[in-house]
């Protein structure tokens, strides 16, 4: 058999990141088609998004380790499978808990696709002009990818239902099967770690206690003795996965880099990127078209200024990369994402699309500018022999950033959006009182014809625009937080990333 192309095998495995990054971002317009859909409240409509999140962050660490024993192209078959099947699951799901469930599995797949296709690039390209031209390939069909997403989530939600953007999974994925048996070849590394089972269950643990006492504060109450439980175990199974790690031969992380401040400095830029800046592609679409009022499709393509800035960004970063230190750029990317989101929570107080669109496109522009940086900068900080590591370990942060935050920010949306309806309900329609938390869980996840289902003809005309702007109200909040935190991040990275580059030394431990 004729080896296969190099320029096939990066087309391939940029096709199966692209297939990863294209459904991570086309869920978050048709959240509020799915909660009216399938009767679901916010938390519910959280769990889709965080199911997701959760089994892909927990397990990128562990797949990459499966990818380099047992074969790349072998893993990258298996994740298909289970990204086909459960893409299949999704579209197909009668009611929330097994959407949940599927959307878990297809986390699971997500991982082993993604580092498993990440490693072919890296073992196919060994020349750094190549290697370079490779990942320039790479990231544009990323952006292409994410720019591209929430328009085409709107446009199959709209006209023929939001089952179909997981439907379109199924000849996609059978396409890149055919293309990943005919174009990847076989590799692995002989010299990989052995499995870390006990890391992998105490970090994965932590990660779901932590979710799932912010998703289901909202529910429960934030005083509620199980809340408190589940954020405790989950800062505790923390740190037991960091005793882990400490203890082992060959651990996943090494803890020995959290000594550097620069590395410090490169993760937290990271973290903050993600959880301010990323996390917006699940959020915005929520006022779009909770507090607009706009369809699936108008906030799809409402999303754009966001995506093209994001999209454009990054060669401008690459230029200024030659003029400016790390720590100045990583410094103004986030302060361009906390301008971004402070100009947004002004614009959804003065109301409209406009204002909201240019601030949007603010935000898009810091993203872009960290989109490379982040990564790029974290790598520079770990030795070559190292680079398998540091790469999960930049990915889960990435996603293990986005899934807190949106389960921080939707705490603070849900519980803010209830405390100001309360307090209108309190003032101009006392009797309605005692519906509030039901009114306001609905209204959050977008259903507000079910919301007003709990009430009396008489009351819906008065109670409608105080929940419409209770929402806005909280939604509003959420943009400060993440502005003034993103302006907090941006102070804090530049100043550890303008530590020295910790210098290489002999490590004993190894991951790859």
């Amino acid at each position: 058999m004729r080896p296969a192309s190099p320029r096939l095998t990066l087309l391939t495995a940029s096709g199966v990141c692209s297939l990863i990054v294209l459904d991570t971002n086309i869920v978050a317009v048709t959240l509020p088609s799915i909660a009216r859909d399938l009767g679901a409240n916010f938390a519910d409509i959280e769990w889709v998004v965080s199911a997701y999140m959760l089994a892909f962050a927990a397990l990128l660490l562990p797949a990459g380790s499966l990818a380099d024993r047992f074969g790349r192209k072998r893993t990258l078959l298996c994740g298909l499978g289970l990204f086909i099947l459960a893409s299949l699951g999704c579209g197909a799901a009668p009611n929330v808990l097994l959407l949940d469930i599927a959307r878990a599995i297809k986390g699971v797949g997500a991982a082993l696709l993604l580092t498993s296709a990440l490693a072919t690039i890296g073992h196919t390209f060994h020349d750094e002009v190549e290697r370079a031209k490779a990942w320039a390939f790479w990231g544009a069909c990323m952006g292409v990818a994410m720019t591209a997403a929430p328009t085409i989530g709107g446009l199959i939600t709209e006209f023929i239902g939001w089952r179909w953007i997981f439907y379109l999974n199924l000849p996609v994925g059978g396409l890149l099967v055919l293309m990943v048996l005919r174009a990847i070849p076989e590799s692995r590394d002989t010299q990989a770690a052995r499995l870390d089972p006990w890391g992998s269950l105490a970090f994965s643990a932590s990660l779901l206690c932590l979710i799932w006492g912010l998703i289901e504060a909202n529910r429960i109450g934030w005083s509620h003795l199980l809340t408190y439980i589940r954020l405790l175990a989950g800062v505790a199974l923390l740190g037991l996965f960091v005793l882990i790690e400490r203890v082992q031969h060959r651990p996943m992380v090494d803890l020995q880099l959290f000594r550097h401040p620069r590395f410090i400095g490169a993760l937290l830029g990271m973290f903050a990127y993600a959880g301010c800046a990323q996390v917006m592609m699940t959020l915005l679409p929520f006022y779009l078209q909770n507090g607009l009022g706009f369809s699936a499709i108008a906030s799809g393509l409402g999303m754009l200024p966001f995506a093209l800035t994001m999209l454009i960004c990054p060669r401008i970063g690459v230029r200024l990369a030659t003029r400016y230190a790390p720590a100045t750029l990583m410094a103004a990317g986030l302060t361009l994402v906390g301008c971004g989101n402070l100009l947004a929570a002004w614009a959804v107080q003065a109301g409209g699309y406009l204002n909201f669109a240019l601030a949007i496109a603010v935000t898009g522009a810091g993203a872009g500018l960290l989109n490379g940086d982040t990564q790029k900068n974290i790598m520079a900080c770990v030795p070559r022999d190292r680079a398998g590591m540091a790469s999960g370990l930049s990915t889960t942060m990435r996603f293990s950033a986005i899934m807190l935050a949106i389960g921080v920010f939707g705490a603070l949306l849900g519980s803010h959006t209830q405390q100001r309806l309360q307090a209108s309900l309190n003032e101009s329609a006392a009797p309605w009182l005692d519906q509030a938390q039901a009114i306001a869980s609905r209204v959050v996840a977008g259903d507000m014809p079910a919301a007003l289902a709990l009430l009396p003809d008489s009351a819906k005309g008065l109670v409608e625009p105080l929940a419409r702007q209770a929402f806005v109200d909280g939604f509003g909040v959420v943009l400060w937080v993440a502005g003034l935190l993103a302006l907090l991040a941006a102070v804090t990275v530049g100043t550890l990333m303008r530590n020295p580059i910790p210098q290489p030394r002999p490590l004993t431990l190894s991951v790859e």
